[in-house]
């Protein structure tokens, strides 16, 4: 069960707004000061729920910082991982134009921040402003493209190749180091990578067992690149 931890908000600045980058570099000074105004910076300790299944769709949300994961229940209470992420990401908006409410959940694999502006001011800016609401298009599709490129990455390699990739995917584009503290459990892998938690859990110590990967406790050092690599490859 998950402990909620008390959630802290604050304003930005609109002179240091990431927003202003990310997507809302068309507004005028008007606009992004109403932004700024209007944001907050919440903060999720680890395994904390952002946002439900189900729950009423309020606001437009990014990650700025920490790490998240975006799942489903099923019917049977197991866990269907869709995608892992990284700050300045937008997967929480990926039905919020179309729908009243949110079909997947997000929780934080680290303590983050997520940004949160209400949902009808950004609509108001779409309608009020094409050259935002392109950009803003153009965001949503990158990162609809990405959760559809991970998955279908994940899914033409077998087993070995699988973690192989997810190992690089953490090395690569979450943590840039060959040593990182693996921020979910073998099962979420699993889950992840559509496979038992029996053979995540075999295939990390085949990957040890050869020299691959050095684990102590959740901390993983890829010990051999190379190896890991072709093995992601030929999967």
């Amino acid at each position: 069960m998950v402990v909620v931890a008390n959630i802290q908000k604050r304003k930005c600045s609109c002179l240091s707004c990431d927003l202003r980058d990310l997507v809302f570099s068309n507004l005028d000074e008007d606009d992004i000061r109403r932004v700024c105004e209007a944001k907050d910076e919440i903060s999720y300790s680890k395994g904390e729920i952002i946002h439900g299944e189900g729950e009423e769709i309020r606001d437009f949300k990014y990650l700025k910082t920490g790490l998240v994961k975006l799942f489903r229940v099923t019917g049977e209470g197991d866990e269907q991982i869709i995608t892992i992420t990284r700050p300045y990401e937008f997967v929480s908006n990926i039905n919020a134009f179309h729908e009243e409410k949110y079909r997947y959940s997000l929780s934080a694999l680290e303590d983050s921040v997520v940004c949160c502006i209400k949902i009808d001011l950004i609509k108001n800016l779409i309608l009020k402003n094409g050259g935002f609401a392109l950009k803003l298009i153009a965001a949503l599709s990158k990162t609809s493209e990405n959760i559809i490129s991970l998955s279908l990455e994940i899914r033409k390699r077998n087993l070995a190749g699988r973690i192989a990739f997810v190992l690089l995917y953490f090395a690569g584009e979450i943590y840039h180091s060959r040593i990182f503290e693996l921020p979910v459990s073998r099962k979420e892998i699993a889950d992840l990578i559509s496979m038992s938690s029996a053979n995540v859990i075999r295939t990390f110590s085949e990957f040890r067992r050869d020299g691959i990967i050095k684990t102590t406790g959740r901390t993983i050092e890829i010990a051999d690149m190379n190896k890991l690599e072709v093995i992601s490859r030929r999967g």
